[in-house]
Parts: C-alpha cells; sequence; structure tokens
C-alpha cells in the first residue's frame, strides 16, 4: 500500500508539489535569473568581442602578408637589379682589363718589331762594312799582284790621269 500510494498522485501531493516548484521558480526568478542572463549577455559579448578581433586580427595579418608579398617582391627587384648592376661593372672591367692588354701587346709587339727592325738595319751595316773590307783586301791584293813591278804601275797612273782629263774638259 505504501508503495501504490506513491505512484497514485493525491491531490495535496501535486499541490504542494506545484506550490513549491512556482515558489522556487520565484525565487530562482528573483534572485538567480537576472545574474546568470546577465552573466550570458556577457559571456555573448565578450564572445562577440573576441570573433571580432579574431576577425580584426585576421585582416591586419592579411595585409601584413601583402605588405610582406610588397617588400619580398622589392627585395627581389632590387637584388636583380644590384645583380645586374654588379655583371655590367664586371663586363666593363673586363673589356677594360681586355683593352689594356691588347695596347700592351700591340705597345710590345711594335716595340719588338722596331727593335727587330734596327738589329737587321745593324746586321746589314756590318755585313756591308765587312764586305767594303773584304773587297778592299782583295783589291789590295789585286792590285799588288798586277802593280808589283814599277812599269805597271806608272801606266796605271798615266791611263788615271789621262781618264781625269778627259772628265774636266
Amino acid at each position: 500500500m505504501l508503495l501504490a500510494s506513491l505512484v497514485e498522485p493525491s491531490f495535496g501531493l501535486i499541490f504542494w508539489m506545484t506550490l513549491s516548484f512556482l515558489v522556487v521558480l520565484f525565487i530562482l526568478a528573483k534572485f538567480a535569473w537576472k545574474p546568470i542572463l546577465n552573466g550570458l549577455k556577457e559571456r555573448e559579448a565578450s564572445i562577440a568581442d573576441a570573433l571580432n578581433e579574431a576577425k580584426k586580427a585576421r585582416e591586419e595579418n592579411a595585409a601584413m602578408m601583402a605588405k610582406n608579398e610588397d617588400l619580398m617582391r622589392e627585395a627581389r627587384e632590387e637584388r636583380e637589379l644590384l645583380l645586374k648592376e654588379a655583371r655590367d661593372i664586371r663586363d666593363r672591367e673586363i673589356a677594360g682589363a681586355k683593352a689594356k692588354a691588347k695596347a700592351e701587346g700591340d705597345a710590345l709587339l711594335a716595340r719588338a718589331r722596331e727593335e727587330i727592325r734596327n738589329e737587321k738595319n745593324a746586321a746589314i751595316t756590318e755585313m756591308k762594312n765587312q764586305v767594303a773590307e773584304l773587297s778592299i783586301l782583295v783589291a789590295e791584293r789585286i792590285l799588288k799582284e798586277k802593280l808589283g813591278d814599277a812599269a805597271a804601275q806608272k801606266a796605271l797612273v798615266d791611263k788615271v790621269i789621262s781618264e781625269a782629263d778627259l772628265r774636266k774638259s
């Protein structure tokens, strides 16, 4: 029976349970619901603020990424410009060195040619001197043989004088 009375609700039990529920509901509404709802509203506002901050941070991050990309592009362009200038300077230096080496080579070649020409002229002059000395030596020996006696010498002197007279007239 006890078990049966718990299973069957009576009017008194329902009344007091309803009254207890309403009292608890009133107390909760008066003292607990407002702070709970205020806490929920504050939490909702803080979540909304956090979402707005996150959105702002994403936008700032995207702006920074774009700015970084621009900086990287500018750095690449500047690097390419510096490399081009370095290549140009290197090419100018190489061309200058080649021109200088060519000029020095040409000057050295010209000096060598001049020295060769001078040596050649000196050798030719030396040879001419030797040929002249040999000619004089040969002529002297020939004259000594032919003009070994006094009659041949007198005949030669007479011939030279007659030819000199002919040239004067």
